[in-house]
């Protein structure tokens, strides 16, 4: 089991982490999808790891869909990264 300590330490870092990529993508024009998506899914997961310990029903149920957001963001990325690479001669 994790301290509940160091659970609150890993929740701050998932907040900062989310907070971040927030910021990143209204600070830049257009923000790299795998900066924007990934930094969300870890700040999902850190929450995630912290909500397991200090149970929030509600807070955990969001933090699945943020990461599930965040995973269709990278799909998504990956997907058009591929498709215009096999554009490339």
């Amino acid at each position: 089991m994790i301290d509940p300590q160091l659970a609150n330490y890993i929740g701050f870092a998932g907040m900062a982490c989310i907070i971040g990529a927030y910021g990143y993508q209204t600070a830049k024009g257009r923000p790299n999808p795998f900066v924007q998506h990934g930094v969300n899914l870890a700040g999902a997961i850190l929450l995630t790891i912290s909500l397991i310990v200090h149970t929030n029903l509600a807070s955990l149920v969001l933090e699945g869909f943020w990461a599930a957001i965040a995973l269709f963001g990278l799909g998504k990325a990956f997907a058009e990264r591929s498709a215009a690479r096999k554009k490339l001669p």
